[in-house]
Formats: C-alpha cells, sequence, structure tokens
C-alpha cells in the first residue's frame, strides 16, 4: 500500500503565507520610510525655524548696536583730531623755546656797531637784513653767529654801501632743530 501525500495544497497556502508576510514587510517598510522622512522633515524645519530665530535675535542686537557703532566712529575722529592737536601743541611748545633760543643767540651775537632792521623767517632758515659801520664789523658778525648754537653756519647773501661809512647786509642762517633749552635764569641747558 502507497500513500500518497498531495503537497500541493500545502505549497500553494506556504506560498500565499510568504507572499502575505512580504507585502506586509513591504508595507511596513514603506510606511517605516514614510513616518521616518516625516519625521527628518519635522525636525530640519524645528531646526530651520530655530536658526532664523536666532538670526533674527543677532539681527536685532546687531541693530541695537549700529548707534554705539556710529558713535565709536565719532569717538575715534574725535580722538584723531585730538592727538592732531596734541601733536601742534607740543610742536608749537617746542618752537616756542627754539624761538626764544634764536632770539637770545641773535641778541647775544650782535656786534657793535651793528642793528638788524629786518628778520624774516620761512621754515627753519632766517634771514637776516642789516646795517653796520663798516665790512669788518660785518665780518665779525658772521663770526658771532656761527659760534651760537641754535644756528648753522651763517651766508652772506649781499653788502651794499649806503654812502658815508655805514654799510647795508643781508644774510641768511639756518635754525638747528636740535638746540639746548634755556633753564629759567636765561642760560644754556645741557641736553642728554
Amino acid at each position: 500500500m502507497t500513500i500518497e501525500i498531495n503537497l500541493l495544497p500545502w505549497r500553494e497556502r506556504q506560498r500565499a503565507h510568504r507572499s502575505r508576510r512580504f507585502h506586509v514587510t513591504m508595507a511596513f517598510m514603506a510606511l517605516t520610510g514614510v513616518a521616518g522622512g516625516l519625521g527628518m522633515t519635522h525636525h530640519f524645519q524645528v531646526t530651520l525655524a530655530a536658526q532664523q530665530q536666532r538670526n533674527a535675535h543677532i539681527q536685532d542686537q546687531a541693530s541695537r548696536l549700529d548707534p554705539d557703532i556710529l558713535s565709536i566712529g565719532e569717538y575715534e575722529s574725535i580722538r584723531e583730531r585730538m592727538v592732531g592737536q596734541i601733536e601742534v601743541f607740543s610742536e608749537l611748545q617746542q618752537g616756542r623755546s627754539q624761538t626764544v633760543q634764536v632770539f637770545r643767540d641773535l641778541t647775544l651775537s650782535l656786534s657793535d656797531g651793528v642793528h638788524y632792521t629786518q628778520v624774516s623767517r620761512q621754515g627753519d632758515q632766517l634771514r637776516l637784513s642789516g646795517r653796520a659801520e663798516s665790512n669788518h664789523q660785518v665780518s665779525d658778525q658772521l663770526r658771532g653767529l656761527s659760534t651760537m648754537p641754535s644756528l648753522a653756519e651763517p651766508v652772506l647773501l649781499e653788502v651794499e654801501s649806503e654812502g658815508g661809512d655805514r654799510r647795508r647786509f643781508s644774510l641768511s642762517v639756518i635754525q638747528l632743530a636740535n638746540t639746548a633749552p634755556l633753564d629759567s635764569g636765561g642760560t644754556v641747558q645741557e641736553t642728554p
């Protein structure tokens, strides 16, 4: 006796069962994919909204700082103007003592019988015009100027006779920048 077993219905059920399981798995994967996509979209939207909120906060704070930035620019321009004024004041202060020194040296170098009629200055160059009784006095005057600490070697520009014993002369001399300042007693202080 032989027993015959028909496996065809069992195979059909197994195939249907596998097909159903495949469709369920595919549906589950599709739902998981859609849910994951929606979750990622939501996450990125929340992140984007938070970043936009941070950007708006930064822009708000930056707009609040704009007047302060403008005032800093104004303060810098005021500072630059004040630095310029301080430099001018220091140059004037230094020039004041140099001018006093130059006039002091001009007075000390003045020879007997010589007097200045005009003193002009252009930059560091002094132009002196004066009168003397003789050419010898003009020479003495040039030697006297050359010994002064605030003046360089003088250059005689012209000597003219005014008739009789009088001579009119003009000379130029460079004022030296590094002269020793005067103390309160009128004597020259040595600079280190």
